[in-house]
C-alpha cells in the first residue's frame, strides 16, 4: 500500500508509436465516435451559453441564470448511476440513437419557440432536462465506446484525443454561441445546434452493432450500482476519481454558470467577448490534451487527476481577483492546461482500474458526481446576487481547494495506517 502524499499513478505501461493517433482516426467506429462527440458536445456549450445570455437579458438575475444551467445537469445527478447500469444491459448504440434524437428535438423545439416570441425561460429549463439526458449517458456510452473501440495499448492517447475534441468544443461552442447570440439570435443559434445534432445521429446510425447479444437483466439495477459503489470505496484509485470529480463539478466548473454576469458586470464584456472568456479554459484544456495524446507515453494515474485540479482551482481564483479582462483570460486558459490532465485521467483510471465488466457502472457513478454541480450552480447563482460575481467564484473555488486539500490528508492517513 502507498504511505506517502497523494495516490501515486499507475505504473507505466508502454505508449503507442507515433502513429497510434492516425491509426485511431482510420478506425470507423473511433472515428464516428470521436466527430459525434465533437459535435454533441460543441452544439451543448453553444446552447448553454446562448440560453445564458438570453435568461440574463430576460431577468437581469445571476440565479435565474444559475437555475437554467442546472437543469442540464439534473439529470445527470438522478440518473447517471441508472446510465451505467442500462449501458452494461443494453445496445449501448440504440442507447446513443435516442439520446442525439433527444437533443435534436429539444433544440428545434426551442428554435420555433423562439421564432414565434413565446420563448420563456422555463421553455429553457425544460429543454435543459431533455438535453441533460443525453449528457447523462455521455460517460456510460459513447465514452466507453470510444475506449472499447481503441486497442488497448493506444487507450490513453484514445481518450486524450477525445479530450482534446471535448476541450476544443467548450471553446468554440461558447464563442459560436456567443457571436451567434449577439449578431442573429436565439432562434437562429438554435436552429443551427438542431441541424448538428441531426449530423450527429447520423454518425451513431452508422456505428457498428455490437456484436455479441445485450446483456440479460440479471440483478437488480440497485444491487448493480451497490456493486460498484462497494468496488469505488474500497479502491483508492477510484475513490479519489470519486472525489476529484465532486470537487471539480460543485466548486470549480460552477464559475461558467454566472460568466454572463461575470463579464458584463467585472469587465463591461458584450456577448461575443463573454464567449470569448467562456472558452478560455476549453483553450487551455486543448493544448494540454494534445501534448497527453501525442506523448509517447502516458500512463493512466491519480497524481495528475490531483495536480490538475490543484492547478486549476488556483488559478479560477486568481481570474476571480483580476481587474484586467486580458488577465483573466490568461489565467483561465492556464487553468485549462489543469482541466486536461483532470479530463483524460477520469476515464483512463476507472477503465484501468475497474475490471471490464463493472467499468460501464463505474462510469455511471462518475456522471452522478458530475450531476451534483447543480448544487454548486445555484449555491453561485445566489452568492453572485448577494456579494456580487467576483466573491461568488472566489468563495467558491477557495471551498473546493480546501475540501481537496483535506481528502489528501485523510487518503495519506488511511493509507500509513494500511
Amino acid at each position: 500500500m502507498r504511505s506517502r502524499g497523494a495516490p501515486s499513478a499507475a505504473r507505466p505501461i508502454a505508449g503507442p508509436p507515433r502513429s497510434g493517433i492516425l491509426r485511431l482516426l482510420r478506425t470507423p467506429d473511433y472515428r464516428r465516435l470521436w466527430l459525434l462527440g465533437g459535435i454533441a458536445n460543441a452544439m451543448r456549450w453553444m446552447e448553454i451559453l446562448a440560453a445564458s445570455l438570453w435568461t440574463f437579458e430576460a431577468t437581469q438575475s445571476a440565479l435565474a441564470v444559475a437555475a437554467v444551467a442546472m437543469m442540464r445537469a439534473l439529470p445527470m445527478l438522478l440518473l447517471g448511476a441508472l446510465a451505467g447500469v442500462l449501458a452494461e444491459r443494453f445496445d449501448r448504440r440504440r442507447l446513443l440513437v435516442f439520446l442525439q434524437s433527444s437533443s435534436a428535438l429539444g433544440a428545434g423545439t426551442v428554435a420555433i419557440l423562439a421564432m414565434l416570441g413565446w420563448l420563456a425561460p422555463w421553455h429553457l429549463m425544460v429543454q435543459g432536462l431533455v438535453a441533460g439526458l443525453a449528457w447523462a449517458g455521455e460517460m456510460a456510452t459513447r465514452r466507453r465506446m470510444v475506449a472499447d473501440a481503441a486497442p488497448p495499448e493506444d487507450l490513453v492517447p484514445a481518450i486524450a484525443l477525445d479530450t482534446v475534441t471535448g476541450s476544443t468544443t467548450r471553446a468554440l461552442g461558447p464563442l459560436l454561441g456567443g457571436v451567434l447570440f449577439q449578431w442573429a439570435g436565439l432562434p437562429v443559434a438554435a436552429t443551427i445546434a438542431c441541424i448538428l445534432h441531426l449530423v450527429a445521429l447520423g454518425l451513431v446510425l452508422r456505428v457498428t452493432p455490437p456484436p455479441r447479444p445485450a446483456r440479460s437483466a440479471g440483478a437488480g439495477a440497485l444491487a448493480g450500482i451497490a456493486e460498484a459503489a462497494r468496488l469505488v470505496a474500497t479502491t483508492p484509485a477510484l475513490r479519489m476519481v470519486i472525489v476529484v470529480t465532486l470537487v471539480m463539478n460543485v466548486f470549480a466548473f460552477a464559475y461558467g454558470a454566472i460568466l454572463p454576469a461575470f463579464g458584463a458586470v467585472a469587465f463591461s464584456a458584450s456577448g461575443a467577448a463573454i464567449g470569448l472568456l467562456a472558452a478560455a479554459e476549453p483553450f487551455g484544456g486543448l493544448i494540454g490534451g494534445l501534448w497527453l495524446a501525442l506523448r509517447r507515453r502516458s500512463a493512466p494515474g491519480t497524481t495528475p487527476l490531483v495536480v490538475g485540479t490543484l492547478v486549476f482551482l488556483v488559478l479560477v481564483m486568481g481570474a476571480a481577483f483580476s481587474h484586467a479582462y486580458l488577465l483573466a483570460w490568461a489565467l483561465l486558459a492556464l487553468g485549462g492546461l489543469g482541466t486536461a490532465q483532470f479530463s483524460a485521467m477520469q476515464t483512463s483510471v476507472v477503465m484501468t482500474a475497474a475490471p471490464v465488466e463493472i467499468r460501464s457502472r463505474v462510469l455511471g457513478l462518475v456522471t452522478t458526481c458530475i450531476g451534483a454541480s447543480p448544487a454548486g450552480v445555484l449555491t453561485i447563482g445566489a452568492l453572485s446576487d448577494d456579494l456580487g460575481p467576483r466573491a461568488a467564484i472566489l468563495l467558491m473555488a477557495g471551498t473546493g481547494l480546501a475540501l481537496l486539500l483535506l481528502a489528501l490528508l485523510v487518503e495519506r492517513r488511511a493509507a500509513i495506517r494500511a
